[in-house]
């Protein structure tokens, strides 16, 4: 009799240590989830901004990582360079304007660009001869893979006369590199290396 109640002792502290073991576990199982969502729930309102609007009410923005936007912003940064390089209007002071706006963009190899169309006349006769010179991006493509980033443009060019129009291909070649952004470089790119691989004429259409 005295070995079965200390038979039915045992049986009973094993189980009770079994379902401590097991308690233990759960409550290390409930913590642990609990750290973890508090953690992700943490980290979603860090990626919340509220921004307050005139001093009147709360607008609710959402934060992003730099780096997702960087490819975006370089294809943008070449983009608009291109745009304020080479779109012209018989105007000395929208053209000053826009190659001094373009010139923040990009290193010293644009000014040289700019220098020789400007010594052989080229602006002057914009202006004297009343032309408008747009252009149309149809692609950029940056390369990512390696530091600086190398960027390709193929573009048109539209040189729009009272007599007709002349339609201009136009392929330039840069490398990227990562500068300080500010108000007049807002993506926080200098291009370097600037360089015209091709520049000719496709079509004429007369007016």
């Amino acid at each position: 009799m005295e070995f079965k109640s200390l038979k039915n002792i045992e049986t009973s502290f094993k189980q009770i240590r079994f379902f401590g073991i097991v308690f233990v576990c759960l409550c290390a199982a409930i913590v642990g989830y609990s750290v973890w969502s508090a953690y992700s729930f943490a980290e979603m309102q860090r990626q919340k901004i509220y921004v307050l609007d005139g001093g009147k009410s709360l607008m609710l923005a959402l934060s992003q990582d730099l780096s997702q936007n960087r490819p975006v912003e370089a294809r943008e940064h070449v983009k608009r360079f291109h745009e304020l390089f080479f779109t012209l209007s018989p105007d000395k002071s929208a053209i000053e304007s826009n190659i001094r706006r373009a010139l923040f963009l990009v290193d010293k190899s644009a000014f040289g660009y700019y220098r020789d169309l400007q010594e052989k006349g080229y602006y002057n006769r914009i202006i004297s001869g009343n032309i408008n010179q747009n252009l149309q991006v149809d692609s950029i493509a940056c390369n990512f893979d390696s530091y600086p980033y190398k960027a390709v443009t193929h573009a048109r060019q539209l040189i729009i006369r009272e007599s007709n129009v002349t339609e201009r291909s136009l392929v330039t070649r840069c490398s990227l590199i990562n500068s300080v952004r500010s108000d007049n470089n807002p993506h926080g790119f200098t291009m370097e290396g600037f360089e015209i691989l091709e520049n000719r004429d496709i079509r004429v259409i007369d007016r």
